[in-house]
């Protein structure tokens, strides 16, 4: 059984110093071995920004997608293969922006996939501009008089598109974050794990310390419920988002994979695609 360190590589990640990025990486690095994974049955498929850097500084398959279109990449690669474990990754402009038309259908379809969110309130590769996920009256360069936008809620819209799992966590929280990315990967349907994510650079505002002031732990709630799905969308709202741990888990509803007829276990590459003589001409009849 492979160990955290064999899902290292020899790439060195260029994130800035103290960026939250490197805690998710070393969580799912953590997750993949203690679930009992190999590197070659993992595939870690990111978008743009500095998230979609990760793909490359993990041993594993990987694929560095284009902005907003990580989930449709990374569903093909389920399809295709659904022995391999699949965890898809971005920024919250990758994911809630440029890809939120992906986010809705892809949570609504309930392949199984793991879909992490890093969450930083800010588009910060590109130096820093106001995002989706920013608060009304955020400064940047973008919006230098304050955003009159409202902040848009990815739990909130998980949860109405009818997510199977939904959860939280904060970067330096490493042992709650590595324990939901192990729970993600074994939930049978696509699992959104939104992670706080601290733009040290950009972002001077959602800091650290500024999180840890705000952030409403479920794990002071030994009596919550994660299998009701209304006490989870009123807690939701309750704290405004700010909230981490297990949020929504439905074990009842089937994958989409599992919902297919005729889908089959065994991947394509071993498969017999063989073509008969018969099964061509009627095929190509149907053209005719």
């Amino acid at each position: 059984m492979a160990t955290f360190k064999e899902f290292r590589n020899n790439v060195k990640p260029n994130w800035c110093p103290g960026c939250g990025d490197f805690s998710i990486q070393a969580a799912i690095q953590r997750a993949a071995a203690n679930v009992g994974l190999e590197p070659e049955e993992l595939a870690v498929i990111s978008g743009i920004g500095c998230s979609g850097r990760i793909s490359g500084y993990i041993n594993a398959y990987g694929l560095h997608g284009i902005h907003g279109r990580a989930l449709p990449i990374a569903q093909g690669v389920k399809l295709a293969n659904r022995e391999l474990t699949v965890i898809a990754s971005g920024g919250d402009g990758d994911g809630f922006a440029i890809g939120m038309g992906h986010t809705v259908h892809a949570i609504r379809r309930n392949l199984n996939i793991t879909y992490i969110v890093m969450d930083n309130q800010i588009y910060g590769l590109t130096k820093g501009q106001t995002s989706p996920r920013s608060a009304e009256g955020f400064k940047t360069k973008s919006t230098p008089e304050g955003s009159i936008e409202s902040t848009l809620s990815p739990l909130e819209i998980a949860m109405s598109a009818g997510a199977t799992f939904v959860a939280q966590s904060f970067s330096s929280d490493l042992k709650q974050l590595t324990s939901l990315i192990e729970a993600g990967i074994k939930h049978e349907g696509f699992s959104l794990i939104n992670v706080f994510s601290p733009c040290v650079t950009f972002n001077k505002i959602n800091t650290y310390d500024w999180f840890k002031e705000n952030i409403v732990n479920l794990e002071q709630f030994p009596e919550y419920d994660p299998s009701n799905r209304m006490a989870a969308m009123n807690k939701i709202m309750e704290t405004e988002g700010m909230l981490t741990g297990l949020i929504y888990q439905n074990k009842q509803r089937k994958s989409y994979e599992d919902m297919i007829t005729g889908f089959q276990q065994e991947s394509l590459s071993k498969q017999d695609l063989t073509l008969s003589e018969a099964d061509f001409n009627k095929l190509v009849a149907e053209f005719k």
